[in-house]
């Protein structure tokens, strides 16, 4: 009696078409949807090397562009302008990335202050002082015309004026002002954490059309300087991560040097410009820009003021 054998597929044997759209393979990825021709069983290590490469982008291109986008400042642009693009890691991704880890760093350091702590509220004894110190300044303003009396009770009070016409963020304003110091603390560390890297992004195109007001004429692109933009500061992210993890007093010093260095040296090299002119510009950029970091991150602390009880 004979017995046929069924013979067994080779598991890792490409299929005739793609899995996905069907079209006749000719290699290990599909020539219309890009899908690799063999797939695997799904499993941890497959999902873990799913997130490693693709999203955080931990391959072979991330030397590439690590290398490049820390000791060649604008090189690494150039690289994108020029079409050599596949070999490198996208430039939002890896703002996006960096961004995440810094702030997640951040938060996990603790190393943030809203320029207040919980050491504010004074000791008895401090508190006996500031109460003397304080009856004497009412004595001396009481003996000053009137007019010249006018003073806040509360600091907040012209403030609260303002947003007469804006009852709900009048209610959250008193809703804070009611909230002690450490409560409040928490308030603006909540707002910075939840808000701060969004507005922090959102600068991201105000960036790029500063340079593009200050290289008038150069022939680049508004995307050019976008992509300048997400490198830079993709750059500043990887280098205030490096001062988290390592708090040292002469390699932070020396990061801070590289970190000032850097963006006037990069700009050179992606607009081919002059010391003195790059110079200017430089301390025009970083003027302005530092002007709007300091309003993204007080608008994100005064967001958490708005997120009280919601």
């Amino acid at each position: 009696m004979n017995t046929a054998v069924t013979p067994v597929a080779d598991a890792h044997a490409a299929p005739a078409h793609c899995p996905n759209c069907d079209t006749v393979l000719t290699g290990q990825f599909c020539s219309h949807c890009g899908q690799e021709a063999i797939l695997h069983h799904a499993s941890v290590g497959e999902f873990l090397h799913e997130f490693v490469g693709h999203y955080v982008a931990l391959e072979g291109k991330l030397w590439g562009t690590v290398m490049r986008l820390l000791f060649r400042p604008g090189l690494l642009t150039l690289e994108y302008i020029r079409g050599r693009r596949v070999r490198f890691v996208q430039p939002l991704r890896l703002y996006l990335t960096l961004s995440l880890l810094f702030f997640a760093l951040l938060k996990f350091s603790g190393t943030f202050s809203p320029g207040m702590t919980e050491g504010n509220e004074a000791p008895q004894e401090h508190a006996a002082v500031a109460t003397k110190t304080a009856e004497k300044a009412q004595s001396k303003v009481q003996d000053k015309a009137p007019e010249e009396t006018r003073i806040d009770i509360d600091g907040n009070e012209k403030l609260k004026s303002y947003l007469d016409g804006w009852p709900a963020a009048r209610h959250q304003l008193d809703a804070f002002d009611k909230l002690p110091s450490a409560e409040k603390i928490k308030v603006f560390q909540n707002g910075f954490y939840h808000y701060a890297p969004y507005a922090i992004f959102a600068l991201m195109p105000v960036f790029a059309l500063l340079l593009k007001v200050l290289y008038l004429g150069s022939g680049r692109r508004f995307g050019d300087h976008l992509l300048f933009a997400l490198h830079t500061n993709a750059f500043a992210y990887f280098i205030f991560i490096l001062m988290l993890l390592v708090p040292w007093g002469l390699v932070q010093f020396v990061l801070w040097c590289w970190l000032l260095g850097y963006l006037p040296w990069a700009m050179r090299r992606v607009y081919n410009s002059g010391r003195g002119t790059t110079f200017l510009r430089w301390l025009l950029l970083m003027s302005f820009y530092t002007i709007l970091i300091g309003l993204a991150v007080a608008g994100s602390m005064l967001a958490g003021i708005m997120a009280i009880g919601h």
